[in-house]
C-alpha cells in the first residue's frame, strides 16, 4: 500500500492501536540494529556522570571541587582533572566527538572540554543556573536547562553560541533527548511536572503535571525503545510532622505516547522492596539494552537495581539492593550495558559494578576532598537519613534544604505555617527560624530527636534548651553539622549582571525612602536587622493573623532579601505567590512597610530592585560594619 494511503488510516486509528504498531515497529528496528552489531540509543539524560560513545572515557562533574574528571575505561585510571568553575552539575559527551560539555551552575556558563588535549576550549555564557545538559547523537547541538528563569537553551556546537532559548516551565532541572521522536523531555525541580518540547518548533507539545506534593525532581531518563520516561523525586507532604510519611520517595514512570491511555505511574520506593525504606532519590539510568534500571538514593546511601518490565503496569521489579558510599548522586551505564558506575559524591569516588553479577569492580578516586574535614563530616550528616540523624530513614535535613536551597514548600508545623527558607547567608543572619526560636544551628539537636526525624542524636548526655545555654561544644558531630549549615554563600543576582536597570534604580529609591520604610527592618548588607544579640528584633507586620493555626506569632524575625528573586512563595505562611503580592494584596493595612500609595509602575520598579538583590557581595560590607559571622 502506498505510504500516502497508510498514514491517514493509521493516524485515524485508536491511540491504543497506534501505540501497539509503534512498539512492534520499534522492536523490528531494535532487532535489525542488533543483527547489524549496533546499539539503539533513543534517548540521553542529564547526569553528573557520562560515558563516551566508544565506551573509552568516563566523565564526572565534581560539584564541591569545581572540576571535571576523566577516567580511562576499562582500566579505571584517572587521566585528567580539569578546573571548570563553581558547582558543576552536569556533563555530556558531544556525540562521538572528543568534546565534553559541562554546566557550571554557580557561574552561569557551559564549558566545552577537548578530551584529547584535556583543555577547556570554550565557555558559553547563559542567563542563570545551568543544570542538566544533553547532546544530539550527531554532536551538532547541545540542550541545557536553566533552572532560573525556567528555560532550555539550544547551543550550536560549531559556533559555540546559544542558538535558541525555549520556555520550559518553572525551575527545570532534568532533561532528556528523544531524537527519534524529535522531542526534549524536561522535568521541573519543585513540582515534578514533565513537559515535552518539540525540537523543530521549540513549542511545548505535551504536559504531565505532578501532584501538589511532588518535589525535588532533578533528572529525567528516557527508555531506549519504549515510550517511557522515568523521573526520580520525592513527595513533600506538608501537613505531616512525623518522619514516616512526611517525605516519601518515588520514581514516576511517564507514558510518553500521545492520546488516550497516557498516564503517570508513580511507584513508591519506600515499599518497593518489601519494608526496606530509602530516602532522597537523586538519579536513575536505564541500560542501553533497555533491560535494567538503577536508582540511587542519596539519603540512605544505597541503590535499587531493577529489571524493566514491558507490562505498562508494574514497569520495574526489584533485582537487588546495593549498599553504596556517602551521598550517591549519579549512575551511568556503559554503551554495551555490561557495566554501570555510581558516583559517591562525599567519598569523592566512582564505583563500578558488573551488570550481570552486580559484583563490585572497584572504586576509583575522581578528586580529592576540597572541604575541611569538619565541613565534610557535617555535610554527610546533613544528607543522611540514617542514625544518628534519623530513626526511620524517610527524611534528612537535605530533604527540605538540598544544597542550601529551599524546597518551595510551606509546612504546617506545630507552631503554625512555616515557609521553608534557604540557608544562604545564614551564618550572618542568626537567630534562626521565622520565630527566632533557635540562636545556633546546634539547637537543631532537638529536631533530630523529634518525631520528625526520630534520630538518636549527636549529643551524649544533657541537651540544653533552645535559646538556653549553648549546645555548641557539646558534640564534635553537632558542631560539624553547624559548620556545614553555615557554609552556604550567595551568588549575585542574574538580574544585575550589567548593574541595576533604570527600573531597579527607581525601585531602589523607593525602597530606601522614608515614606515606604522598607529599609527600617530590611537594613544593612544582608537587608535584615536580624542580630544574634538578645532580645531579638522581632516585628509584627500584620501577617500573623492570616493563619488560624499560628501559636508563636505575631512577631517574626526579619528575613534577608538577598536571593529573593528565586525563593517564592513569600512570607512566613507562604501566602504571597509573587513579590507583587507581598507589596499589595498581602499588605492591605501598610503594616509591612507603607506601599498602598505606590502606583503600578512604582510597584514594578520596586520589584525590579528586589529581584536584583544581591547586586554586590555583602560580605565586605558586613565585615566593615563590624558584623560577626558564625562559622559553627
Amino acid at each position: 500500500m502506498p505510504r500516502r494511503s497508510l498514514c491517514p488510516r493509521l493516524l485515524a486509528a485508536p491511540a491504543s492501536f497506534r501505540t501497539a504498531v509503534r512498539r512492534v515497529l520499534g522492536g523490528i528496528v531494535l532487532l535489525a540494529l542488533c543483527c547489524l552489531g549496533g546499539v539503539a540509543h533513543a534517548g540521553v539524560s542529564n547526569s553528573m556522570l557520562d560515558v563516551s560513545a566508544d565506551g573509552r572515557l568516563l566523565a564526572s562533574a565534581n560539584r564541591d571541587n569545581g572540576t571535571v574528571t576523566l577516567l580511562a575505561l576499562p582500566s579505571h585510571t584517572k587521566v585528567a582533572e580539569i578546573k571548570v568553575g563553581k558547582k558543576p552539575e552536569g556533563v555530556t559527551f558531544v556525540g562521538d566527538s572528543p568534546l565534553l560539555a559541562c554546566t557550571v551552575y554557580a557561574e552561569d556558563k557551559i564549558v566545552l572540554i577537548d578530551t584529547d588535549t584535556k583543555q577547556v576550549v570554550a565557555e558559553i555564557e547563559v542567563f542563570d543556573e545551568p543544570y542538566g545538559i544533553v547532546s544530539t547523537p550527531d554532536g551538532q547541538r547541545l540542550y541545557a536547562t536553566l533552572e532560573y528563569p525556567g528555560q532550555v537553551v539550544e547551543i550550536d556546537v560549531s559556533s559555540r553560541a546559544v542558538r535558541r532559548t525555549l520556555d520550559a516551565g518553572r525551575f527545570p532541572r532534568g532533561i532528556a533527548l528523544a531524537p527519534q521522536e524529535g522531542r526534549l523531555y524536561v522535568a521541573e525541580y519543585l513540582t515534578g511536572s514533565v513537559r515535552a518540547l518539540d525540537i523543530k518548533s521549540g513549542a511545548e507539545v505535551d504536559f504531565w503535571p505532578g501532584t501538589p506534593s511532588d518535589n525535588l525532581a532533578r533528572q529525567i531518563a528516557v527508555h531506549p525503545t519504549r515510550p517511557k520516561a522515568y523521573v526520580p523525586h520525592i513527595r513533600s507532604r506538608t501537613n505531616v510532622n512525623q518522619g514516616e510519611g512526611s517525605i516519601v520517595p518515588f520514581v514516576t514512570v511517564i507514558d510518553t505516547a500521545a492520546g488516550e491511555g497516557r498516564r503517570r505511574n508513580t511507584i513508591p520506593m519506600d515499599s518497593f522492596a518489601s519494608t526496606y525504606v530509602v530516602a532522597n532519590p537523586w538519579e536513575v539510568d536505564i541500560s542501553p539494552d533497555g533491560k535494567t534500571l538503577c536508582a540511587v538514593f542519596a539519603g540512605t546511601d544505597d541503590m535499587y537495581v531493577c529489571n524493566v518490565i514491558d507490562d505498562d503496569y508494574r514497569e520495574i521489579e526489584i533485582r537487588k539492593i546495593l549498599r553504596l558510599g556517602h551521598n550517591p548522586r549519579a549512575v551511568r551505564f556503559t554503551p554495551d550495558s555490561k557495566t554501570f558506575y555510581v558516583y559517591n559524591t562525599l567519598d569523592f569516588n566512582v564505583q563500578a559494578f558488573d551488570t550481570a553479577t552486580l559484583a563490585s569492580k572497584g572504586k576509583i578516586e575522581v578528586c580529592s576532598c576540597s572541604l575541611s574535614e569538619e565541613v565534610r563530616e557535617g555535610k554527610i550528616l546533613f544528607y543522611s537519613a540514617l542514625q544518628p540523624m534519623v530513626g526511620r530513614r524517610w527524611i534528612s535535613c537535605s530533604s527540605c534544604h538540598p544544597d542550601g536551597d529551599a524546597d518551595g514548600r510551606t509546612w504546617q508545623n506545630p507552631e503554625g505555617l512555616r515557609n521553608t527558607t534557604a540557608l544562604f547567608g545564614m551564618a550572618w543572619t542568626h537567630p534562626i527560624h521565622w520565630s527566632a526560636d533557635r540562636d545556633e544551628v546546634q539547637d537543631f539537636e532537638h529536631t533530630v530527636r523529634s518525631q520528625l526525624m526520630q534520630g538518636r542524636g549527636l549529643i551524649r548526655g544533657k541537651v540544653n534548651d533552645s535559646l538556653g545555654a549553648p549546645n555548641k561544644g557539646l558534640s564534635r558531630q553537632l558542631d560539624a553539622l553547624a559548620a556545614y549549615s553555615n557554609s552556604h554563600e550567595y551568588t549575585l543576582s542574574p538580574h544585575a549582571k550589567n548593574g541595576l536597570s533604570e527600573s531597579a534604580k527607581r525601585g531602589k529609591e523607593i525602597f530606601f525612602s522614608a515614606e515606604t520604610r522598607c529599609a527600617t527592618c530590611h537594613s544593612g548588607p544582608f537587608y535584615t536587622d536580624s542580630r544574634p544579640e538578645k532580645p531579638f528584633r522581632l516585628h509584627d507586620v500584620g501577617t500573623g493573623k492570616d493563619d488560624p493555626s499560628e501559636l508563636m506569632g505575631p512577631k517574626y524575625d526579619t528575613p534577608t532579601l538577598l536571593g529573593i528573586y528565586r525563593t517564592a512563595p513569600y512570607l512566613h505562611h507562604g501566602k504571597a505567590a509573587t513579590l507583587e503580592e507581598v507589596l499589595t494584596t498581602c499588605n492591605p493595612n501598610d503594616e509591612h512597610g507603607k506601599t498602598s500609595h505606590l502606583s503600578k509602575q512604582d510597584i514594578a520598579d520596586l520589584v525590579e530592585f528586589l529581584k536584583a538583590l544581591p547586586y554586590e557581595d555583602p560580605v565586605p560590607q558586613a565585615k566593615a560594619a563590624g558584623l560577626t559571622k558564625i562559622d559553627r
